[in-house]
């Protein structure tokens, strides 16, 4: 059975990887379970290329059919791999460094393309300076970080303060600073084909990333094209400009965007797989397994999956469920009050990313009803019951 070495672990892939007869080999950073059986070997650094490939090369893998990654922060040491390791897919390392590091992304868009000013600071840098350039509200956060980890609204001195001890400050492309835009998230995932958009579907974060990694649930639905026709239009359009500027290699990408009175501004857009359960309520709503196609990129396959995204009989969303601020939960707690199609829920189970110690998926013919039914069981979950 051929080898697929896969930088980080995520279950939905790995069912992926078995439906297609291939044999995973993963690296991954701890703290991370690997299902039981699998080969692994564990790295300090996941963005370490030179860890990487020596991990790859230490395990002597004689087969191996190609290289992917479930996180933002394999993206490069994935490329790196492939041209070293001779494997088919994306091996240019530099093109991908403009879809991890947030300067140099938004340094090379097209001036039609909205986003936020953005620039390097150091820990030299004062708030004064700061404030001048971006406005008296920015935001700092990593260079190329991913899932709001260690981003901070910066509001006053003491708050820049407190941030910036959340960095070594060792180096002067570490973090970064931009102009805050205020405005609800909405999320693009997408298949970039030839040069253009080949599919795409639209879904809205109930909260912001950022807040759920300060203690708020994080949710999302597919959105109806029919009823955000405008939305949609003005989606794509940014997805083709901004891509095409930034020339990415045929890919599942992932771009978020604010919705403003003027239209959409531009957030971030990554060349990867959508994070949380974005891959399966994509498939569950349209029948597009990004799971597959980014196996099939990564063994230089041409994508055969039929890509419709028109109007679905039925929109889906998810839910990642955390322990409630006060009182007790459990998964029959749930399902006596809601109806599901899947969910999961273990209390005392160790809590993941965004506090995460269960997930549900729901779903709805309308999709209006889907996000007002969402709404309940977030504020159930938060109050730790009705």
């Amino acid at each position: 059975m051929p080898t697929m070495i896969v930088i980080g672990h995520r279950d939905g892939l790995d069912q992926a990887l078995q439906r297609r007869d291939l044999e995973p080999f993963y690296i991954v950073q701890p703290p991370v379970n690997t299902p039981e059986g699998r080969r692994f070997k564990r790295v300090a650094d996941m963005e370490n290329a030179q860890e990487i490939l020596r991990a790859a090369l230490s395990a002597h893998i004689d087969d191996a059919a190609g290289v992917l990654t479930v996180h933002e922060m394999g993206v490069f040491g994935a490329a790196y791999l492939r041209q070293q390791l001779n494997l088919p897919g994306n091996t240019d390392s530099k093109a991908n460094l403009y879809f991890r590091d947030k300067y140099l992304q938004k340094s090379k868009l097209p001036p039609q393309v909205k986003r936020a000013r953005c620039r390097y600071l150091s820990k030299d840098t004062s708030f004064t300076e700061l404030s001048d350039d971006l406005g008296a509200t920015f935001v700092i956060k990593p260079a190329t970080g991913a899932g709001a980890l260690r981003t901070n609204i910066i509001r006053s001195p003491e708050e820049y303060s407190r941030a910036l001890k959340l960095f070594p400050g060792q180096s002067d492309v570490e973090i970064v600073a931009e102009s805050f835009i205020d405005g609800s998230e909405v999320y693009i995932d997408g298949i970039w084909k030839n040069g253009d958009l080949r599919w795409s579907s639209m879904s809205r974060n109930h909260i912001s990333p950022l807040n759920a990694v300060q203690g708020g649930v994080l949710a999302a639905h597919i959105l109806d094209r029919r009823r955000h026709s405008t939305l949609f239009h003005q989606a794509e359009k940014l997805a083709r400009q901004a891509l095409a500027s930034l020339n990415p290699p045929d890919c599942v990408f992932h771009l978020e965007a604010f919705t403003q009175e003027s239209g959409l501004t531009f957030g971030e857009c990554a060349i990867r797989l959508p994070g949380a359960l974005s891959p399966q309520i994509n498939k569950l709503t349209f029948g597009v397994d990004l799971f597959d196609v980014e196996i099939s990129l990564a063994l230089g396959e041409e994508v055969t999956e039929t890509l419709d995204s028109s109007a679905p009989d039925r929109f889906y969303g998810y839910i990642l469920l955390r322990r409630p601020r006060g009182g007790n939960l459990t998964q029959k707690d749930f399902e006596r009050n809601f109806l599901f199609d899947e969910i999961q829920y273990s209390p005392d189970a160790p809590a993941g990313p965004y506090g995460r110690v269960g997930q549900a998926i729901v779903s709805d013919q309308d999709e209006l009803k889907l996000q007002q039914t969402m709404e309940e069981i977030v504020r159930f979950n938060e109050a730790g019951g009705i």
